[in-house]
């Protein structure tokens, strides 16, 4: 591609930073680097139209942990692990509300709940069980107790009698929150180019090089921000993880308000705009969904509905309205990669499906750890 002297000029020359993705990590980045450096040239490189990975497509939920997700991390992490993961979650999300304000954003505060289907009898029973000790634990982060055992008021079908509700968790406008801070970041002068995907790069002395499918460019530092795709670009132990969603048309009347799990987290749904959004069930078979390819499975979209039509909404009549993907970064371990990947080059990946609840402060740590 041919720019003009005006193109290369503005937009492609003289870089500071460039990131590459411009999802709630690279643009919380690209702000706190503007913040503590006024006078740097910013650069955000886009492969899609829009965010291309789950920043624009995932549930809008804070995303703390549900207490089986909890247990779970406690099989495979410390206690003191879990509780740093569980902090780095509410730090994340008051630094997103401080940033934006919770109109901006559209936070409701409603409550997670925990559903369990009547066959994972024993699952309930051990949450049950563990609930004064997972309180406990994490008394530290939330000053109160987070997880009360809850009736099932939304009557909702083929569950135990009882939720294991978070009664600090909430929900966001996903769209708006994107909104939001690309607006902060034009309004700071950071450039912003979509469609554009980064191939490869190759580091110098004091440069790196990018190439692009359109162009390649000199950038003094690259950060790399693309969460579920970044093994295209880097050798780290991160892996895509595609989420699919569905959500129904508007239902008059919808009675069900919150943040739900159910499966040990595998499946989510909530309330938004009088219609139930609903995704999950990778689970049903990992490898299909290891992928960073947008799509349904069959699987999937089968078992979504069959679940909206016997537990969800048992009663009610409900239309699909539309069905779309997200691609997740996780990895055998919760905690967030962030690092400086060689000289020049860093990045903040592996959000491990919290980025919602991270995604301010992964980018904040990351504009921290940059060195200029």
């Amino acid at each position: 591609m041919n720019f003009s002297y005006w193109e290369h000029k503005t937009w492609l020359s003289a870089i500071d930073f460039t990131i590459v993705g411009s999802g709630i990590v690279g643009l919380n980045c690209a702000l706190y680097l503007k913040e503590r450096f006024p006078k740097a040239k910013i650069l955000i490189l886009e492969k899609g139209m829009l965010p291309q990975g789950a920043s624009t497509k995932n549930a809008g939920f804070a995303c703390f942990g549900s207490i089986s997700e909890v247990l779970s991390d406690l099989d495979s992490h410390t206690e003191e692990e879990v509780v740093s993961l569980v902090k780095k979650r509410l730090d994340g999300i008051n630094l997103l509300r401080s940033n934006l304000g919770d109109t901006a954003i559209g936070y409701k505060n409603y409550g997670g709940h925990e559903l369990f289907l009547t066959a994972n009898k024993d699952l309930y029973e051990h949450c049950l069980d563990k609930i004064n000790d997972v309180n406990s634990l994490l008394k530290p982060v939330f000053k109160a107790d987070a997880f009360v055992a809850t009736q099932n008021k939304f009557n909702f079908k083929k569950i135990k009698e009882n939720y294991i509700t978070h009664i600090f968790e909430g929900q966001i406008n996903t769209g708006a929150m994107m909104q939001s801070l690309l607006a902060k970041a034009h309004q700071k002068d950071i450039l912003i180019l979509n469609n554009t995907n980064v191939k490869a790069f190759t580091t110098t002395a004091n440069s790196v090089a990018v190439e692009t499918s359109n162009f390649t460019l000199q950038t003094k530092k690259l950060i790399v921000t693309t969460n579920g795709f970044a093994a295209e670009l880097l050798q780290e132990k991160v892996k895509p993880a595609r989420a699919q969603v569905l959500i129904t048309a508007p239902i008059p009347n919808l009675h069900i308000k919150g943040t739900f799990h159910l499966d040990e987290g595998y499946y989510y749904f909530r309330n938004v705009d009088d219609r139930v959004l609903f995704g999950g069930g990778r689970n049903l078979d990992f490898k299909a969904e290891e992928t960073t390819v947008f799509g349904q499975t069959k699987i999937v979209q089968q078992k979504l509905e069959d679940i909206l039509r016997e537990t969800i909404l048992p009663t009610t009549p409900f239309k699909i309205d539309k069905k779309w993907s997200g691609i997740m970064g996780v990895g055998s371990q919760k905690k967030p990669i962030i690092k400086e990947v060689e000289p020049n080059v860093y990045c903040g990946v592996r959000l491990g499906g919290m980025g919602i609840a991270i995604g301010s402060l992964v980018g904040k740590e990351l504009a921290d750890l940059v060195k200029w």
